[in-house]
């Protein structure tokens, strides 16, 4: 790097850190989360694209200063992913304990858990439906360097998937070490860790039944360790509009616009799908006699920052405190919506994207995207294949590497849309949680849990824990 771009560096960091004073200056104030989310937010998408215009996604300037710039955004990512498996822990053990009967527990999850997979399934028909309507192929589309090697990369990696059944796959979900799991060691930890909690809040309730007084000293433990955990969550979505900040930064100042506009008809017909999809979420609610409008106000800033973080896993912590403390679900219901939200069913990476590849890929080796055999078993691979998306970066690969392979179909193309992932793991990431979220809302409102008056008066506190 010259002294001259030195310089011009050490200005740019003076600049983002100006930014980042701007956000602790309105928290001083007593500005509201929410509009210290969308300032974050507004602030590194004008940024980041100033950054663009000025030196180009690879220039040195832009690759040192968002090296530095990552500190703030990646760091609030990873405190995020620090508190994640000791929120499902306590939380689902917590839930359980609180739940009168392990009948209620049991018709609990399994309506939560029906939710995710049928609308995963409905995102499925609205990915293939939108992939029809843009015509999109992978005929004849030309692979660079760094697509080609994602494409071999992808192929490798479809191994490790190829030869297990779905029966064996299902297995994986139950955890033989869960202290591994709790490491985030294999793929499907998330839902083992979840598996997991669940014994040991059902064995306690066994033990309270047997030996009340063993009972007490333990439920008093878990909520001693939830109200620890529940305090370090809030301590860490204090930096949300910080980290928003600098994660915008980063996406738009180093996403170049010239290989967005080379598939710019998938990233189109993609952001169409996802929309539809959200959509169909709102007209759920609104046929439950749910305000889609007040629904969409109370859970922006958790789906703002799904959208800039794209992680499904390190949105949990904000996604349970949206339900619990505006939505109106009970905590018990928030947290088995979000654990399982994070580990299945996810309506954008594990429902729309595999769906619209599949019909993408389906022409490169004779098969006929629109037979109807063809999207009926489409539509319900991609609904068992759901179960087990890991919830951090990659699942919508690995999602896509299950559905590709079950269907006899290339996995090496899907190295094609290597260069616009980010742009739309965004609005796949915003789409997962909210579907979590609906899962809780709806699930309550039905077994007659949902608290219509918090929704309605919504919380006088932000999710920081800091007046709005």
């Amino acid at each position: 790097m010259t002294v001259s771009n030195g310089w011009w560096l050490i200005v740019h960091a003076v600049v983002v850190l100006g930014l980042l004073y701007m956000l602790y200056v309105m928290q001083k104030r007593h500005v509201s989360f929410t509009k210290r989310v969308f300032a974050g937010l507004g602030l590194g998408i004008v940024y980041g694209a100033i950054l663009q215009q000025l030196y180009g996604a690879g220039h040195d300037i832009v690759r040192v200063l968002n090296d530095w710039v990552y500190i703030v955004g990646g760091g609030y990512v990873r405190l995020l992913h620090m508190v994640v498996i000791p929120l499902i822990i306590v939380s689902i053990i917590s839930a359980i304990l609180h739940v009168t009967t392990r009948t209620g527990v049991g018709r609990m999850s399994a309506v939560i858990i029906s939710i995710l997979i049928a609308t995963t399934a409905v995102a499925a028909a609205v990915g293939i439906a939108s992939a029809l309507a843009f015509n999109l192929s992978a005929v004849n589309m030309e692979a660079g360097q760094q697509e080609t090697e994602r494409g071999q990369h992808l192929s490798e990696q479809v191994g490790e998937v190829r030869d297990m059944t779905i029966p064996q796959q299902v297995l994986e979900f139950i955890p033989t070490n869960p202290f591994l799991d709790m490491t985030e060691g294999r793929r499907t930890s998330t839902i083992a860790v979840v598996i997991f909690s669940a014994f040991v809040g059902i064995a306690a309730l066994g033990v309270a039944r047997k030996k009340p007084e063993h009972g007490r000293t333990f439920a008093s433990i878990i909520d001693s360790l939830h109200a620890v955990v529940m305090r370090m969550v809030t301590l860490v979505l204090r930096l949300t509009p910080y980290g928003v900040l600098a994660l915008m930064i980063r996406v738009v100042s180093t996403t170049a616009p010239a290989e967005i506009w080379k598939l710019g008809r998938f990233v189109i017909a993609s952001y169409v799908a996802l929309i539809v999809m959200f959509i169909i979420h709102l007209l759920l609610l609104g046929l439950s006699g749910i305000s889609p409008a007040r629904y969409v106000k109370l859970a922006t800033p958790a789906l703002v920052f799904a959208f800039t973080s794209r992680t499904s896993a390190g949105s949990i912590p904000i996604n349970v405190e949206t339900q619990r403390d505006k939505l109106g679900v009970p905590e018990s219901f928030a947290n088995f919506s979000a654990s399982f939200g994070a580990s299945m069913g996810q309506n954008g990476c594990a429902g729309i994207y595999p769906a619209m590849l599949a019909v993408m890929i389906a022409p490169t080796v004779g098969m006929n995207p629109l037979d109807p055999w063809f999207i009926l078993q489409l539509i319900a691979v991609v609904a068992i294949s759901s179960f087990g998306v890991a919830g951090v970066g990659g699942g919508a690969t690995f999602a896509a590497l299950i559905v590709l392979s079950s269907m006899n179909l290339p996995v090496g193309l899907a190295g094609l849309l290597i260069s616009v992932e980010p742009l739309i793991d965004m609005g796949r990431t915003a789409l997962n949680v909210n579907g979590s979220m609906l899962a809780g809302v709806l699930s309550s409102r039905w077994l007659r849990q949902w608290d219509k008056e918090a929704f309605l008066r919504g919380e006088s506190r932000s999710l920081s824990g800091e007046e709005s």
